[in-house]
C-alpha cells in the first residue's frame, strides 16, 4: 500500500514532520518514505491510498489500563460514597472485579478496544482482574484483541484477596498465557504478555517469593507502586521497607518492570528504579480522580527515569490524558512552567514508544520510519498557524481533538475507514454489553 497526499508526522527525532512524501507499506511494515514519483516507479501496481491531505502520525499508546472496570460507568456504590482511596478499593474495585464472569471479561474488553480504535490508541497495556474466573480470562482478552485487531500486552494481578488458591490461580494464568504467547513467532505477534501484579499493599512477603520463583525469563511485574500513601504504610508494616525497596529485595525491580503510579515514592526509591532501567506509568485522570496526589514526573524525568503515560482504565481518549498531564502538573506546583510540551511527548511518545518496542523485542513501534510497524491513524486538523518541529507538542496539546481521527490502521490493516469500524459491528458488541452490564451489577449489589 502506498499511502499518499498527506502531512506526515513521524516522531522521528531529525525530521518530525515531513511533507509532500509517500509512506509505503508492505504487509505489516513501514518500508520506505519517499517522492511520490519515485514511489509510484518503484513500486508499480501497488494500491494507492489517498489521505485527502490529513496528517498521517503512528497511533497512541496506552501504557497501562484496565478493561474490566467497564461496567463501574453509571453504578451506583451502596452508601455513602468512598471517602479515600482504600474505601475507593472496597466499595467498588474489588466487588466489581469479583462480579465479572468470562464473557462479562470479553465484552468489556471488546467495548475498550472499540473505543480506543476510535481514538486512534493502537497498543494498550492492560492490568486483568476477575477473582471468580481467572483461569482463562486471559485467553478472552487476547481473542478480544485479535477480534479487533488492536495490539496489546496482558496480564493478570495477583493478588492475596481471595486465599492461597486465589494467589495460585492468578500466578499460574499469568505463567500460562506467557508460555502460550512465546509458541507464536515474535514478529508476527499481535499480542504480548507480562507477569501481573496487584499491589503490594494486598501481596504478602511469601507471595513475593513465589512471584520471583514464577517468573520467567525475560519477563517483568506489572505492578501499582505507591499509588496512594497507605501502599507505603503497608510495606513498613509488613517488611520494614518502603514499596520499591520492598519489591528489590525480592529481585521484581528490573528493566522488564512496569511500575505503575509512583505517587509517593521517595527519592531513595527514585535512585533504584533509575539504577534497575525500570519502567514508570503516570495516570493523571486517574490521580485526580481517586485524590491521591500527583507524582513528580519531572522529578523522574530529571533523573533518567523511562515514565510512560497510561490512562487506568479511563477512556482511550489519550489526548486527553496529555492536557490533563500538562494542565496537573502547574496547578499541583503553581508553577505556569511546569509540565512543558516536550516532556509531554517525551512521556507519551518517545518512552511509550520505547516501552512497547522493548516488549515486542522484535517489532519498531510508534514511529513512521523504515522498519516500524504500520500502527497509524489520519487525523482531520488543518492548522491554522505554522506547525514546527518545534511546536508541535502545543499544537497537539490546544488543536487535536479526538474526534478529528478517521482512520486507524494496525500491523498494515484497516481497523476503521472515515470513521467507520472495520469488519465489526458496534451496535451488537453494545447490546450484548448493555445485557451482560445488568448481571453483573445485579452481582455487585448484592455484595452489600
Amino acid at each position: 500500500m502506498i499511502i499518499t497526499n498527506s502531512t506526515i508526522i513521524s516522531w522521528a527525532e531529525i525530521s518530525p514532520i515531513i511533507l509532500n512524501k509517500d509512506v509505503v507499506i508492505l504487509e505489516d511494515k513501514i518500508i520506505e518514505i519517499d517522492d511520490h514519483e519515485k514511489v509510484l516507479k518503484k513500486y508499480p501496481g501497488e494500491p494507492i491510498f489517498d489521505a485527502g491531505a490529513k496528517i498521517l502520525m503512528p497511533g497512541m499508546i496506552c501504557a497501562h489500563t484496565h478493561f474490566y472496570g467497564l461496567f463501574s460507568r453509571g453504578l451506583n456504590i451502596p452508601g455513602t460514597s468512598p471517602r479515600n482511596f482504600t474505601e475507593i478499593l472496597n466499595k467498588l474495585w474489588w466487588p466489581l472485579d469479583s462480579s465479572l464472569e468470562i464473557e462479562d471479561v470479553k465484552y468489556c474488553a471488546l467495548v475498550c478496544l472499540i473505543d480506543a480504535i476510535k481514538h486512534g490508541t493502537t497498543t494498550l497495556f492492560d492490568h486483568h482482574a476477575s477473582p471468580n474466573c481467572v483461569e482463562g480470562s486471559l485467553d478472552a482478552i487476547c481473542d478480544a484483541f485479535y477480534q479487533t485487531g488492536v495490539r496489546g500486552i496482558v496480564s493478570y494481578e495477583v493478588t492475596d484477596r481471595y486465599g492461597d488458591l486465589g494467589t495460585t490461580q492468578s500466578i499460574n494464568e499469568n505463567s500460562r498465557i506467557i508460555k502460550k504467547i512465546e509458541t507464536i513467532e515474535e514478529r508476527q505477534r499481535l499480542v504480548n504478555a507480562s507477569f501481573g501484579v496487584h499491589a503490594g499493599l494486598t501481596i504478602s512477603n511469601k507471595t513475593l517469593e513465589l512471584i520471583k520463583a514464577n517468573l520467567p525469563k525475560g519477563h517483568g511485574i506489572h505492578i501499582h507502586v505507591a499509588e496512594d500513601a497507605s501502599d507505603e504504610e503497608d510495606s513498613i508494616k509488613k517488611s520494614g521497607l518502603r514499596v520499591i525497596e520492598r519489591l528489590e529485595k525480592y529481585g521484581l525491580i528490573g528493566k522488564d518492570s512496569i511500575l505503575v503510579h509512583g505517587v509517593h515514592l521517595n527519592d531513595k526509591e527514585m535512585e533504584i528504579i533509575k539504577e534497575k532501567e525500570a519502567w514508570i506509568t503516570h495516570q493523571p485522570r486517574s490521580n485526580m480522580n481517586n485524590a491521591v496526589g500527583i507524582p513528580d514526573i519531572e522529578k523522574m524525568l530529571g533523573l533518567g527515569i523511562k515514565v510512560c503515560l497510561g490512562n487506568d482504565g479511563f477512556s482511550n481518549a489519550m489526548w486527553d490524558e496529555w492536557r490533563t498531564c500538562y494542565l496537573v502538573h502547574k496547578i499541583e506546583k503553581r508553577d505556569p512552567q511546569s509540565m512543558k510540551g516536550n516532556l509531554i511527548t517525551k512521556i507519551a511518545i518517545e518512552n511509550n514508544s520505547k516501552l512497547a518496542t522493548h516488549l515486542f523485542k522484535n517489532q519498531l513501534i510508534g514511529k513512521i520510519q523504515p522498519d516500524y510497524q504500520a500502527d497509524l491513524i489520519l487525523v482531520d486538523y488543518q492548522p491554522i498557524t505554522e506547525m514546527n518541529k518545534n511546536n508541535l507538542p502545543w499544537h497537539i496539546l490546544f488543536g487535536f481533538r479526538d474526534s478529528m481521527v478517521t482512520h486507524t490502521m494496525v500491523k498494515g490493516k484497516w481497523l476503521m475507514k472515515d470513521r467507520e469500524i472495520v469488519g465489526l459491528s458496534e451496535n451488537e458488541i453494545y447490546v450484548k454489553a448493555l445485557e451482560l452490564s445488568k448481571n453483573v451489577w445485579k452481582r455487585y449489589q448484592s455484595k452489600f
